[in-house]
């Protein structure tokens, strides 16, 4: 079996400079971005919808949203 290194060395320039920005990518990609401390911006950005919906109904509303943003709400809907 051939080493990655023979198998590159047989493709012509071109090609072989494909697989170098491919592996650059690659290994830009796999690098570790460092991790901030979050900022818990959006901390009560859901705050006027306390009295409309329990969590739970809250959590059913958001995937439905996610699911199909046009859909009008049930409760609305009545």
């Amino acid at each position: 079996m051939k080493s990655l290194h023979e198998l590159i060395d047989e493709l012509p320039p071109d090609l072989q400079e494909e697989v170098r920005d491919f592996i650059e990518f690659l290994l830009q990609k796999n690098k570790q971005q460092p991790k901030g401390v979050p900022s818990f911006e959006w901390m009560g950005a859901l705050r006027d919808l306390r009295s409309k919906y329990t969590s739970v109904e809250l959590q059913h509303a958001i995937t439905n949203w996610r699911i199909d943003p046009y859909l009008p709400d049930k409760e609305t809907e009545e």
